[in-house]
């Protein structure tokens, strides 16, 4: 389990250090950097798959995505006594992300390519990479380091190895580096990142391919679109928790049943509703109906990730089905680290309540902003958790 995320000078996040629990709730207002705070996770794990410079060069390359004041804000500034203006930079320009657990650690630091830089300008390099051992950072903990395009691995007698071979400057060792003799850390590393999910704004429209008869075959873990919705429901239903598919469905619609009929291998939804005389399809759903049903399959997956991050689950649904939502959400946190970014106060009263009921532990963290920096309502600089940056 994630303890720590740390991000500097992504978008409004100049500094964020944020402790991490088992079941986690980032609110606040629009604007505050909550989706600059999912994307961040997002980066990261992209770096698993060696597609983290890609998506800063989709943003518009790391010019774009760099914290755009000044470096430094002074007390005066805060009060008001002085405007706002530029400082002279200190250090070279970096954006950095890392993440803390109570096994190991990592972090990456992405800086701009020395000129000439040719075709790819915008192309960020990755400068650094570190993999340690434990919570916190020093230097009797580091297991591998990468600085350019050196690979270097510690030995069981503390000396340091070179990791035999150079990576290029957009390549994470994440994904281009594996030694299972010398460095298992960093494959273990490696596929705990690659399970961690992702789920943003779920397709409903009339084009949706959840609405669509689809080929189904045994899905414990429903797609980023959630076209397989059927064949996940019915895999839920013959290998996950016995009777919690239909409790879920009787909690958010009381009388009705979700089955799911099966022709030739195709799989489709059949929605049973108190009152009607035949099920409604797929196509046929509300939006609301069906984007439960989808969270339902995400939720209820038998194959936890070890980290679940959700965007705004609670769009487009009714605010009565937020108690069933929450319940799911908080079961889930039984079974896996879950991060929610919302800003539906009724959304987050139900997660409250439904965590105290099941006596999870909820971390909520309310994002401000002043000065355009993303900070976090009531930490002061001694509440952070505690982090440390390699340095270049």
């Amino acid at each position: 389990m994630l303890t720590t995320l740390a991000i500097e000078n992504y978008r409004s996040l100049r500094r964020l250090v944020l402790p991490l629990g088992r079941l986690n709730v980032v609110t606040g207002s629009n604007g505050t950097g909550k989706s600059s705070l999912y994307r961040s996770l997002r980066l990261l794990a992209d770096a698993s798959r060696n597609g983290a410079v890609a998506a800063l060069a989709r943003e518009g390359g790391l010019p774009s995505t760099l914290w755009a004041g000044p470096d430094v804000i002074s007390k005066a500034v805060r009060r008001g006594e002085h405007p706002v203006q530029g400082t002279v930079r200190a250090g070279p320009v970096s954006l950095r992300m890392g993440f803390a657990s109570d096994d190991y650690g990592y972090s990456v630091d992405f800086g701009l390519p020395r000129p000439p830089a040719g075709a790819f300008s915008l192309d960020p390099e990755i400068k650094q990479e570190v993999l340690w051992a434990g919570p916190f950072l020093r230097p009797a903990a580091l297991l591998v380091e990468r600085k350019g395009g050196r690979v270097r691995i510690r030995g069981e007698d503390g000396g340091w190895t070179d990791g035999g071979h150079l990576l290029q400057t957009f390549d994470s060792m994440l994904s281009e580096f594996a030694d299972p003799q010398r460095a298992p850390e960093l494959l273990t590393l490696r596929e705990r990142i690659r399970s961690w999910r992702f789920y943003d704004h779920l397709r409903t429209d009339a084009d949706a391919p959840a609405r669509q008869v689809q080929i189904g075959t045994r899905t414990p873990v429903l797609g980023p679109e959630g076209a397989d919705v059927a064949a996940a429901l019915q895999t839920i239903r013959e290998i996950g928790p016995p009777g919690a598919l239909d409790d879920a469905i009787e909690q958010a619609f009381p009388g009705s049943r979700v089955q799911i009929t099966t022709d030739s291998g195709r799989f489709e939804v059949a929605f049973h509703q108190h009152g009607l005389l035949r099920p409604l399809s797929g196509a046929e759903l509300s939006d609301g109906t069906l984007r439960y049903l989808l969270w339902v399959a995400a939720l209820l997956t038998p194959r936890p990730p070890a980290l679940l991050v959700l965007n705004e689950p609670e769009t487009s649904l009714h605010p009565d089905l937020l108690p069933a939502l929450a319940n799911l959400v908080v079961t889930a946190a039984k079974d896996t680290q879950v991060i929610v970014v919302t800003h539906s106060r009724p959304f987050l009263a139900a997660l409250q309540g439904g965590s105290d009921e099941l006596g999870i532990d909820l971390r909520l963290v309310e994002l401000i902003k002043s000065f355009g920096e993303t900070t976090i309502d009531g930490q002061r600089p001694l509440d952070e958790p505690p982090w440390k940056w390699p340095t270049r």
